[in-house]
Parts: C-alpha cells; sequence; structure tokens
C-alpha cells in the first residue's frame, strides 16, 4: 500500500531478461534500509524487491518483473539511465499524505498536451476508453505513481495541473507529449462504479 507521495527519483542502472526481466534501480535510499522482498513502487507499479547493494554509484535494488507487469504497463519503454518515481511500502503511523494507492497499474494514458500556466504547467491525459469513466473533476488519479488531483475531464481526456514542486521532486519535469504513463484509478471510484452497476443490476 503507498501514498502516491514520491520519496525519491530513481535510476534505472541495468535491465536484464533472466526469465523475467530484471531492473536494477539506482536510489538514494540507505540499501541497508531496504530489506529483501520488500515493495516498492517504481513509477506507480508494486515490485518485489529480490537484491540491494551499494556500489560506486550509491545505493541500488534489484527487481523481477513479470512479463504480464511489462505488457500493462509502461515499462516496455524503460532504458538504462531512465528516471522514474519511487515510493516505499506505506507503514502504520505514516502520514496519509496523497490517497490509498495500490501499486496495481489499471492501464495506461498518453501525455497529449502540455501548456505552461505561470510556474505550473497544465497538462492533458488521454486514458484508455474503459477507464475514463472512473475519472472525476477535483478526483485523485496515481500517474507514475504519483497521487494527483484531476482538474477537468472531457470524455477520455483529463487535465492536470503540476506546480513546481511536484515537477522537481518527481519526474514530471523531465516528461513530454507521447509520453505513456501509468495509470492507477482511485479505489474508491472503482467501488462506487461497481455498487452502480450492483444496483442497477
Amino acid at each position: 500500500m503507498f501514498t502516491g507521495i514520491i520519496t525519491d527519483i530513481g535510476t534505472v542502472r541495468a535491465l536484464t531478461m533472466k526469465g523475467d526481466l530484471i531492473a536494477r534501480i539506482g536510489c538514494a535510499y540507505a540499501a541497508d534500509s531496504i530489506d529483501i522482498g520488500a515493495s516498492i513502487a517504481c513509477n506507480g507499479v508494486c515490485l518485489t524487491v529480490t537484491d540491494r547493494g551499494t556500489s560506486g554509484d550509491g545505493a541500488w535494488f534489484d527487481v523481477s518483473i513479470s512479463a504480464e507487469t511489462v505488457s500493462k504497463t509502461n515499462i516496455a519503454g524503460w532504458a538504462e539511465g531512465g528516471r522514474i518515481n519511487l515510493e516505499r511500502a506505506l507503514k502504520v503511523g505514516d502520514e496519509l499524505g496523497g490517497h490509498i494507492v495500490s501499486g496495481h497499474v489499471d492501464g495506461v494514458a498518453e501525455i497529449v498536451a502540455m501548456a505552461e500556466e505561470g510556474d505550473s504547467t497544465r497538462m492533458t491525459f488521454e486514458a484508455p476508453e474503459a477507464l475514463a469513466r472512473f475519472i472525476a473533476p477535483k478526483g485523485s488519479v496515481a500517474l507514475n505513481g504519483t497521487s494527483l488531483t484531476v482538474n477537468e475531464v472531457d470524455g477520455p481526456r483529463f487535465g492536470i495541473n503540476f506546480i513546481p514542486h511536484t515537477k522537481e521532486a518527481t519526474t514530471w519535469g523531465l516528461v513530454r507529449v507521447g509520453d505513456r504513463i501509468n495509470l492507477e484509478i482511485d479505489t474508491m471510484a472503482r467501488y462506487v462504479a461497481r455498487l452502480r452497476e450492483y444496483d442497477a443490476a
């Protein structure tokens, strides 16, 4: 379980196929603070730590990624040297600054427009049609693991405003139009939609 509040920007150091895809992620976390078997959200995807250590470039951890996960997320577009948002799993007593995020990506959205508005950047995303009904104005979504508030919705497209802090503390200052973004819809929206389907049946 996560909150969508990014705690580090990691670097993809290596990608290796060994049955599954093995990714080595450089990070600012202390290596000895990362438990084998721990969950870390990498661009919003909950992945399990299989190894960790320290090298000349600093701390790192390895994760094993199944073909199913690669096919349902933007991990296929990862490359060595790429930067990704990281969040460690929520602990009991931690501040819930964003919203409840599971780390189970529902689909991939695309950035279709970007415009500067003062110091902030307004981005427009297009969600898969099947997920559009779960996205509401002033509701929450997790994009590449970041808890964000939706400004407006127009069919499958929705807009989000990124303040300077968010762009600096995450990878959102690096994105471009056409980038594919991991999308996790709000858990509450999912259950509300299910209840409406049940009541209509």
